[in-house]
């Protein structure tokens, strides 16, 4: 838990991001300084600081729709404030509905989830301001010109770098997978780049995509990767006594890396990769190399075939980069690489009616809010706080679908407004002078809580403290007043959100069975899709795989912020790691598949996959009903039958498939009988 507090994330938000999100806050309130026009610069720079966050990666074309729908619902959650402000009983029942409809949104994912928090803040913020409708038009309109502002900032290269957001995701994919070719794998852990190629296949084929032979190409490259990374994953694997073979994997590895990097450097400039020749050039020598020396042994056998088939992609890749890296729309057909069945658009309308019940932790999430948002309102008005729209704000900020996520944001943001306005104090007696050095101040601050806040929570409320007393300076309000009522209304509001969740919680500790189960049989359908060759169904269930894993690693994360939870960890690491096993085994084994002539007699695998499906069934099962596994039992047995049956002397194999499978084959079973194991020591566990 304290870690959770004191960690620092890296830098996400590029400087020209941070940038135009200041410039879209600052310069209306300029204009209004120079204009005499002070009040409609603050309400437009008001409304596209409360849309900030929505300017995240992503096609422009969902850019725009994301930050529309977020301006939109801060304008007219604005509206509603000032219309209901001045009528008690309706502002909390406003609070309430708002709370509960902004607090279901997370079952739609960050982006509507950000349209619901901002929609609840901007509600019991204008509600201290109450106004006739026709008043409360023009400032809500203001609000909603704010977000539109920064919409059109966001999205103003369009026209120009129409394919810029799919050049830079895939430019950041290869120089990731680049890094992780450099360094030995740990095979407990997840497969390196699953979050970049899960960002890239949503960017690539989700609802926001768009047409044309230019996408083509690009989800071709997409694909290419994706192939590389299997190659890189099978290289990684394996193991020979021969400090030479391992050095020569290494040497295969870098020069990997440098063509990787070359075509990350051309897809950012829009270039060809010019620069990946050389790299090549020396894979290729470590390639001949390593085909030309000693006796063909299973080491060597599946070293060359995957060095192989490697070496095929990366140039696929680079040939790729030419045609995806051209600017306008481009004219080459992608042919190279099977294109998986595009995404369908999931129905949100659908999501939210299946998360209408109490079991549903979007549901809970959205009970939590709408009470504590109610109570927060209604308990500010009746003992009479000076702006006590900070009590409810902060509530509906801190509250979080789960524990951790509730403790570390409370916390932090106590933290963080108290450091806030030590630094609001300093400025106050050092900095504030006339309007223009009040701008330049807010700019900074601007900026830094903008580059700061995904970094270190904690620190992005101090900026944020710090900004909010500097913007309000321009409507009149004293910073003594500003900071003592933020003081008070950040303790109160993050107190009584935290009470609320101890009161009901949500606990990580029942969900995570449950999860790390989806993960099974994700991994085991996958299996299953490789073992069957079909391209189509194995690109679909991939895209399952890395959702299901998402979404355990998720689960284990919050569930290492819970207190009281010390077993329940290693059991769920422990079915995480040996789950993670026997995917890059799968892994490993389809890297093969696509470069060699399968089996022409494929009974003794059938036999096999059908053992190993039924024991991660029953492992799933079991982890669901908290009981003991026996799946693993017997694998053994089919596997060895497996292997003599490959390695019998008239059925003619592929002798490079053969070694892979028997190599994969030994390694699912081992992560099968480890899963029982650990399944095992926790039913007994909890038996006792």
């Amino acid at each position: 838990m304290l870690n959770l507090l004191l960690e620092v994330k890296p830098r996400d938000v590029p400087y020209t991001v941070a940038l135009r999100n200041t410039a879209a806050v600052t310069l209306p309130l300029a204009l209004g300084a120079a204009t005499d026009h002070l009040g409609i610069g603050l309400g437009i720079s008001a409304g596209a600081l409360n849309t900030m966050f929505a300017d995240q990666p992503g096609p422009y074309r969902l850019r725009l729709r994301r930050m529309l729908a977020t301006a939109a619902g801060a304008g007219l959650s604005a509206f509603a404030g000032y219309t209901l402000g001045g009528n008690d009983a309706a502002i909390v029942l406003a609070a309430l509905a708002w709370g509960i409809a902004g607090g279901l949104l997370v079952a739609l994912g960050p982006d509507a989830g950000r349209v619901g928090l901002t929609s609840m803040i901007l509600l019991v913020v204008t509600s201290a301001d109450p106004r006739p409708p026709l008043e409360a038009l023009g400032p809500a309109l203001l609000i909603f010109s704010g977000g539109v502002l920064l919409m059109l900032s966001a999205i103003a290269a369009w026209p120009l770098q129409r394919y810029r957001p799919e050049r830079m995701a895939l430019a950041q994919t290869c120089r990731q997978l680049a890094a992780s070719a450099r360094t030995r794998d740990d095979t407990a852990q997840a497969p390196p780049v699953t979050q970049a190629l899960t960002d890239v296949e949503n960017l690539l084929h989700g609802r926001d995509r768009s047409g044309g032979v230019a996408m083509g190409a690009f989800r071709v490259l997409a694909e290419l990767i994706e192939r590389i990374r299997l190659e890189l994953l099978a290289l990684g694997g394996l193991r020979s006594g021969s400090v030479e073979d391992e050095a020569a994997l290494v040497r295969l590895r870098e020069y990997a890396a440098r063509t990787l990097d070359a075509i990350a450097t051309a897809l950012d400039a829009g270039q060809p990769a010019l620069t990946a020749s050389a790299a090549l050039e020396g894979f290729d020598a470590v390639q001949d190399s390593l085909d030309k020396s000693g006796d063909a042994d299973n080491f060597r056998l599946i070293a060359v075939a995957h060095a192989r088939a490697l070496g095929g992609q990366l140039r696929a890749a680079v040939r790729n980069t030419d045609i995806a890296g051209s600017r306008g729309e481009l004219r080459l057909a992608a042919r190279e690489a099977a294109l998986p069945r595009d995404l369908r658009p999931r129905n949100p309308f659908a999501i939210l009616r299946a998360n209408l019940h109490l079991s549903s932790v979007a549901f809970r999430h959205a009970i939590r809010c709408g009470a504590c948002l109610a109570l927060a309102v209604a308990g500010a008005r009746i003992a009479g706080i000076g702006h006590g729209y900070w009590v409810p704000m902060t509530c509906a900020i801190v509250l979080k679908p789960d524990f951790a996520g509730t403790f570390r944001i409370g916390l932090l943001r106590v933290a963080g407004t108290l450091l806030g306005l030590i630094l609001a104090t300093a400025l106050v007696h050092v900095a504030f002078g006339d309007v223009w050095s009040r701008l330049v101040l807010l700019a900074v601050l601007c900026f830094g809580f903008r580059e700061l806040t995904t970094m270190h929570y904690g620190l992005g409320v101090m900026l944020l403290t710090a900004l909010i007393v500097v913007l309000l300076s321009f409507e009149g309000m004293t910073p003594a007043d500003t900071m003592a009522a933020r003081a008070l209304g950040t303790g109160i509001g993050s107190a009584l959100a935290l009470l609320a969740y101890a009161l009901w919680p949500t606990w990580e500790r029942g969900r995570v069975r449950g999860a790390l189960a989806d993960l099974l049989d994700a991994y085991r359908q996958y299996f299953s899709a490789v073992v069957g060759d079909d391209t189509r169904v194995r690109a679909d269930v991939r895209a399952s795989s890395r959702r299901a894993r998402s979404n355990a690693q998720a689960s284990l994360d919050r569930l290492r912020g819970e207190p009281r939870r010390k077993n329940l960890v290693a059991t769920a690491e422990g079915i995480f790691a040996n789950a993670n096993r026997f995917l890059r085994a799968a892994m490993a084994l389809e890297s093969v598949r696509q470069s060699v002539k399968p089996f022409a007699d494929r009974s003794a695998i059938e036999s096999f996959a059908t053992s190993a499906d039924h024991a991660m069934s029953a492992l799933a099962a079991a982890l669901r009903n908290s009981s003991k596994a026996s799946a693993g039992i017997g694998l053994r047995a089919a596997q060895s039958r497996l292997r003599d049956a490959l390695r019998a002397p008239d059925t003619h194999n592929d002798p490079v498939l053969v070694a892979a499978w028997i190599d994969a084959s030994d390694r699912i079973t081992d992560s099968i009988d480890t899963l029982a194991h650990v399944l095992g020591r926790d039913a007994a566990a909890a038996s006792s």
